[in-house]
C-alpha cells in the first residue's frame, strides 16, 4: 500500500493508555502516511489514569510508530496537554528530530501558527483540577459502555452511536464552552498576530474563519478532534487544511501488515509502564 504525503499532520487526544483509545485504527492510518512534519498536539499518553494493568501492544506501536518518523529525520512535535502534563518539566528538551514543547509558532508558507493543546482556557482545569480528573474517569467509562453497545448494535445491523456527542448536542452549556473556547483561541492570536491557531483538548474537529470579537482582524482556527470518538486528524498539503477522518473502509487492504518496527522487542513496553507509573505516582 503506498504512503500517502502530507507536509503537516496534527494529532490531538490519542489517550494512550485508556480504553477508549483506538491505537489500531490511529496505527493503520500513521503507517497510511509520509508525513514531512508530525505534530502530536496534547493529550497522547494519558498519564492521569495509567495503569500498569492496561497497556495493549497496540498502543506500543503506536508509540514505536511515532519513534520510526523519529529516527527517519521527520521533525515530530510532542506539545503537552493537561492528561500528559507531567511531562511539562522537561518542556525544550531536543533529541535528534523529536521536539518535547509546551507550545511552538511555527512558519507555514510565510504565515505564522500558533500551536497549543488548548486546556489553558479551560476553568475546570484552572481551578479544579481535581474535578477534572472524575470528569475524565466518568468519560472513559462512559466510552468503555459505549463501545460495548456499540458492538451489540452492530451485531444486530444497527448503525454506532455516541453518547458522549448526543449528551453534548443535549446541553447547551457545552455548546456554549466550544464556541467560547474557540472565539477565545482567535481573539487571542488576532492579537499577537497569527494567521493560524491550532488546538486540540475540546475533541471536536473543525477548520473555519474566526474574527476577533472587537472585529480588528481574524484567524483560521483548527482543532485536530479526538482518537477516541471522532478518529480525526489535521492535514496540511498544497498549502491548505483539510480534516482527516478515520473510515475504515479505506483501510481494508491493509490487514493488518506488520513490520519490523511493530514486533521488534515489544517486550520493552515494560518499560514504558514503569516510566508513566512513576510520572503518574510524582503528581500525588
Amino acid at each position: 500500500m503506498a504512503k500517502r504525503e502530507v507536509d503537516i499532520v496534527v494529532i490531538s487526544d490519542v489517550h494512550l493508555g485508556t480504553y477508549g483509545c483506538h491505537a489500531k485504527e490511529l496505527l493503520k492510518y500513521l503507517k497510511s502516511i509520509k508525513p514531512k512534519m508530525l505534530i502530536l498536539n496534547g493529550d497522547i499518553i494519558d498519564i492521569w489514569q495509567f495503569s500498569k494493568s492496561y497497556w495493549p501492544e497496540a498502543h506500543m506501536k503506536v508509540v514505536r510508530r511515532i519513534l520510526k518518523f523519529v529516527t527517519e529525520g521527520i521533525p515530530v512535535y510532542y506539545l503537552t496537554g493537561n492528561h500528559d502534563e507531567m511531562l511539562r518539566k522537561f518542556a525544550d528538551f531536543n533529541l535528534g528530530s523529536f521536539v518535547l514543547r509546551n507550545r511552538v509558532v511555527l512558519k507555514i508558507d510565510d504565515k505564522k501558527a500558533w500551536i497549543f493543546h488548548g486546556d489553558v482556557f479551560d476553568v475546570t482545569m484552572q481551578h479544579s483540577k481535581w474535578l477534572a480528573k472524575m470528569g475524565a474517569v466518568g468519560y472513559d467509562t462512559l466510552i468503555l459502555i459505549n463501545s460495548f453497545t456499540n458492538w451489540l448494535l452492530t451485531a444486530f445491523g444497527r448503525e454506532k452511536m455516541s453518547f458522549s456527542q448526543k449528551i453534548k448536542a443535549k446541553f447547551k452549556d457545552a455548546v456554549k464552552f466550544i464556541n467560547q473556547f474557540e472565539q477565545t483561541a482567535a481573539d487571542l492570536a488576532v492579537e499577537k498576530g497569527y494567521q493560524y491557531v491550532l488546538c486540540g483538548h475540546i475533541h471536536h474537529a473543525e477548520i473555519r474563519e474566526v474574527q476577533a470579537t472587537d472585529k480588528s482582524g481574524s484567524v483560521l482556527y483548527l482543532n485536530s478532534g479526538d482518537w477516541v470518538e471522532s478518529l480525526t486528524s489535521l492535514e496540511y498539503n498544497d498549502r491548505n487544511w483539510t480534516i482527516f477522518k478515520y473510515d475504515p473502509a479505506d483501510f481494508k487492504s491493509d490487514n493488518d501488515e506488520e513490520d519490523k518496527t511493530d514486533t521488534e522487542d515489544l517486550d520493552a513496553k515494560l518499560d514504558v509502564r514503569n516510566l508513566l507509573e512513576r510520572f503518574r505516582q510524582e503528581t500525588y
